[in-house]
This record gives structure tokens, sequence and C-alpha cells, in this order.
């Protein structure tokens, strides 16, 4: 299975490209989506649909796993990442994918263990798990790896339920 992870964003939008078989993690690709400060939103939302689209044509997965909005203190990034996933979703619904949402939690559960883990536990894991030479950079790429890693965590179990007709 060939899944592409989503971490979005405005100004970056991480992704990360795996394949999951037979338990075994294959390092596909990685990197971000950027759009330039100064720029109006409405453009930046334009070019990361565009991107987003380039994306699932390249690769062809067989799963997408979005992170869920996580609101902080700012509000307004908060609005403006939303519009973001608003338009990654769009592409996804556009390809015909229905993507799996992840809470940060879920995903640092899923690739620590510990669903409170430090950012830099996740990115150690990440690494590890897909025997990457060094860190995954930028940080919202590695990010992207991780939801892609959680994913195949769930759907491995949730075929495994279906097997023992759960």
């Amino acid at each position: 299975m060939t899944i592409l992870g989503i971490d979005p964003g405005y100004a970056t939008v991480g992704y990360g490209v795996v394949r999951y078989e037979r338990s075994q993690f294959t390092h596909i690709r990685h990197g971000a989506i950027t759009t330039p400060a100064g720029v109006p939103l409405h453009l930046r939302l334009q070019e990361i649909h565009s991107d987003m689209l380039t994306l699932l044509d390249s690769f062809r997965p067989d799963a997408v796993a979005v992170e869920q909005l996580f609101f902080n203190t700012n509000i307004t990034t908060g609005i403006q990442v939303g519009h973001a996933r608003g338009v990654i979703l769009l592409a996804c619904a556009q390809r015909g994918i229905e993507p799996a949402e992840y809470t940060p939690s879920e995903v640092k559960q899923s690739v620590v263990g510990y669903g409170r883990a430090e950012k830099r536990q996740v990115m150690e894991m990440t690494r590890s798990i897909l025997k990457l030479p060094r860190m995954p950079r930028p940080d919202d790429a590695a990010d992207a790896l991780a939801l892609a890693i959680c994913h195949a965590h769930a759907a491995g179990s949730q075929l495994a339920g279906k097997r023992l007709g759960l």
C-alpha cells in the first residue's frame, strides 16, 4: 500500500510518501509545498491545491493521511491552516480518495507509543522506522511521514480485525 501523509499549513505543507507491505516500510519521498509570504491567501491556496493534485497524480497513493486541525493560541493562523486543509481535502475528493484524519496525539501514540511524546522523539522514531540516514527535513515533511506511518499501523489493525472477524 502506498500512503501519502500530509501535514497541512498555508506557508508550508509537508508531505511524505511511504510504501507499507508485509509490516515493512519503504520511504519513497518527502518534501514540502511552499507558498511565499506576502502573496494573498487565495493565491497561496490555489498553489497548494495545484501542487496537491500533482502529488496525487504523481504517486497515485492507495491512501492519504491528513493531520486534523489543532488550534493553539493563534486563532488567525488556525483559520488559515483550516483553509489550506480544505483545499487539500478538495484535491483528494477530486481524485476519488477519502483521506484518513489523525490527531497529533494519535500520531505520537502510533509512532512512539506515547500520545504525549515530544516532537523530537516522533522525528527520531520516524527516521528509525523508515531507516533514513538522517532526520527528514523540513520538520513538516517529517510530520507528514509520521502521519503515513500512523495510517499504515491503523490500516493494518483494521485489516487484522477483519481477518479475525472483529
